[in-house]
């Protein structure tokens, strides 16, 4: 794949970035580079490789799921005014 100086200034407007005319020569050759290694790692033979969810085989531990605090629902509830069936009421916001 090519990249001629137009590509570069449409891909340098889609990152929001400012790249001076003296450089693009320079950033498509770097960009030629990613892309050649991108090409041949997408040569590689990968059909005997097992697809991993995580690169380390990591394992979350789960803690146990039980209460560690107190419900203090009704308490909160009641130091104000404005609820209904155990919601709090606010003003409408959106019409």
């Amino acid at each position: 794949m090519t990249l001629d100086r137009e590509d570069i200034k449409k891909l340098a407007i889609l990152s929001r970035i400012k790249i001076e005319n003296s450089s693009i020569q320079e950033i498509s050759e770097r960009l030629h580079r990613v892309l050649d290694l991108v090409n041949q790692l997408s040569e590689a033979d990968t059909s005997s490789v097992e697809p991993m969810a995580h690169p380390l085989n990591a394992v979350q531990r789960a803690r146990d799921d039980k209460v560690t605090e107190i419900d203090l629902r009704e308490r909160f509830q009641k130091l104000n005014h404005h609820t209904h069936d155990g919601l709090y009421l606010v003003p409408k916001v959106i019409e």
